[in-house]
């Protein structure tokens, strides 16, 4: 899948100076996630559903504290 134009964003509780981020992307029909200090590298790319279940998995604690 070619990201190369998606409109990456971090959290808004990265703070703005954070290289040592998760970026996120949507596009059709896929949600990208690359690493910050890798912007050419590789992305993972899951399904919007998958995507929203683990959002809200962790939002539920669902994996324990960071």
């Amino acid at each position: 899948m070619d990201l190369t134009q998606a409109a990456w964003f971090k959290s808004s509780k990265s703070g703005p100076n954070c290289d040592n981020c998760v970026e996120v992307a949507y596009v059709t029909g896929a949600v990208g996630v690359r690493d910050s200090k890798d912007k050419a590298g590789p992305a993972l790319v899951f399904a919007p559903g998958d995507w929203h279940a683990f959002v809200g998995g962790t939002r539920g604690g669902a994996f324990g504290a960071v």
